[in-house]
């Protein structure tokens, strides 16, 4: 059993109170501990600032951009050991351990490259000088600069890795330390990937600290200079911002939150046509990797009335004998969930979705995994409904975060399958199948508005397109309303939650020397 211990003001520290145990989801058995009572943090988040914070902002954007490189290709060079660990640490098959580590090994390699092109700067000129009097050297120019403060990063705990390492990432190239801290229920291999880190003995000193378990008074102890960026459920992240620390110091607050997720099948798809195939198979998708345990998961399937049939028949087709267990075999074709409190949760939300809708597939009963002992592990079925009334609050209101997802009739209508994507109240993707371009194009911006991302199907791209789930480093993450208002990733564009933007303004030949660039 593994004591995981919080790398804080440079070195390794255990806390004083009561453990937390962590437990291997198919098998129940506990596989690490870990305290972070005693620890403390406001003289941690202090050196971060100060040394941490120093110490990167003398790097260059190349320079970062390279310390980048290495810590992608450290990880990578332990990749298959990191893949046992995911497996035992969040009931992951080997496919889903690879979304996640090697998801966090790619995002960090992208924004390696991104510093390698953007040079031997220390920060960011944003836009032409502006002419700002009558006079022609009066000028003002906007500069992006780090924030020199500590970002804050809180997990959650279905990507202990690339959750961890995609918001580092891009703080490490803007300039700023990082506290990472991920959910306890996974947080082993995040644990084992920050002491790869740690022990290679590279990274710039106070750049990176690692609390390994309850926040304690992380929270009580940002600065106005601080960055907030928060993965997990709505709820928690509206108590987070709402901190008497945050909010008296205005520090910046970055929220990615559960999200009610639709994939909507235009009414001119015909049944066993390329865009049909690839809007199924990215359900099932949905459904199963990670036992469903991910943010950008279809929860809400819009279907016209005309194929709500047939795609009920592909769909429990293609999940009926979906292989469930301990991935010690590469035959498993779904894990576990992460967590006993994320099965209870589950079950519960089944059992309330089941009283407004007909269950196709699934339900709340036990199930048996394979190569895993009698009765134990965090097991539950691949579960589609169909709803009574489309319209019906609680598949609009109520997220079951697992292998689980509801078909929603309508009548085939843009309006009408806007009205029903936008009672989800804000979401990170929605996908759409349809290579009818009247109605996407009176469906697409309106639809974009309340998304982050959209994700459209067309039959050109059927048989090439990534799953909407896929979060890619170039492409935002995040999303409006329910999906917590946030945003990450995108390109360079996720610099800007850790910089500040200033106007300096003043003569243009002295601010172009004073600043080495000519305005």
């Amino acid at each position: 059993m593994t004591e995981l211990q919080s790398y804080l003001g440079g070195s390794w520290n255990t806390g004083t109170g009561a453990s937390v145990a962590l437990y291997n989801p198919s098998t129940e058995e506990v596989i690490a501990k870990t305290c972070t009572e005693g620890l403390d943090l406001e003289v941690a988040l202090e050196y971060a600032r100060q040394v941490g914070g120093e110490n990167l902002r003398a790097l260059t954007f190349t320079e970062r951009g390279a310390l980048l490189t290495k810590m992608a290709n450290t990880l990578h060079e332990h990749r298959e050991r990191l893949l046992v660990v995911s497996r035992d640490c969040n009931g992951a098959i080997r496919s889903d351990s690879k979304f996640d580590v090697d998801g966090a090994t790619a995002t960090l390699s992208a924004y390696g490259r991104y510093g390698e092109k953007m040079g031997n700067e220390y920060f960011q000129l944003d836009g032409n000088a502006s002419r700002i009097s009558s006079n022609a050297r009066h000028i003002g120019q906007h500069v992006r600069l780090p924030r020199p403060g500590v970002a804050i990063h809180i997990n959650a705990f279905n990507f202990p890795a690339w959750g961890a390492f995609e918001k580092m990432a891009v703080a490490f190239l803007a300039g700023m330390p990082v506290l990472t801290k991920p959910a306890e229920e996974t947080a082993l291999l995040t644990y084992e990937m920050i002491k790869i880190l740690v022990e290679a003995d590279f990274l710039p000193e106070g750049s990176l600290s690692f609390l390994a378990g309850p926040p304690q008074n992380l929270i009580d102890c940002v600065k106005e200079q601080d960055v907030v960026a928060f993965t997990g459920s709505a709820s928690t992240a509206g108590i987070l911002r709402s901190k008497d620390s945050v909010v008296s110091s205005a520090a910046r607050f970055n929220a990615e939150a559960d999200s009610l997720n639709a994939a909507i099948l235009g009414v001119d798809v015909g049944v066993g046509s390329d865009i049909w195939h690839r809007f199924i198979n990215n359900i099932v998708n949905d459904m199963t990797q990670k036992a469903g345990q991910k943010c950008t998961a279809v929860r809400r399937i819009l279907v016209p009335d005309s194929l709500v049939e047939a795609v009920s028949e592909a769909l429990v087709e293609r999940l009926e004998g979906t292989r469930i267990g301990y991935p010690v075999e590469r035959s498993v074709q779904m894990g576990a969930l992460a967590s006993k409190k994320q099965l209870n949760s589950v079950r519960a939300g089944i059992t309330a979705f089941s009283a407004q809708s007909k269950v196709l597939i699934g339900g709340a009963a036990p199930v048996q995994g394979l190569n895993a002992p009698e009765g134990k592990g965090y097991f539950v079925a691949p579960t589609l409904f169909l709803a009574n009334d489309s319209d019906a609050e609680i598949f609009h209101s109520q997220e079951i975060f697992g292998p689980c997802s509801t078909i929603l009739s309508y009548d085939g209508s843009s309006a009408r399958a806007l009205e029903l994507m936008k009672k989800g109240c804000g979401s990170l993707v929605t996908s759409v199948y349809s290579n009818d371009r009247k109605w996407l194009k009176s469906i697409l911006l309106s639809a974009a508005s309340w998304n982050g991302r959209l994700f459209v199907v067309s039959a050109k791209v059927a048989d090439s397109a990534l799953t909407p789930g896929t979060v890619l480093a170039n492409q935002m993450h995040g999303g409006p309303g329910r999906a917590g208002g946030g945003f990450e990733l995108g390109g360079l564009r996720a610099l800007d939650l850790y910089t500040n933007c200033t106007a300096i303004q003043g003569d243009r030949a002295l601010l172009g020397k004073l600043i080495g660039h000519s305005l």
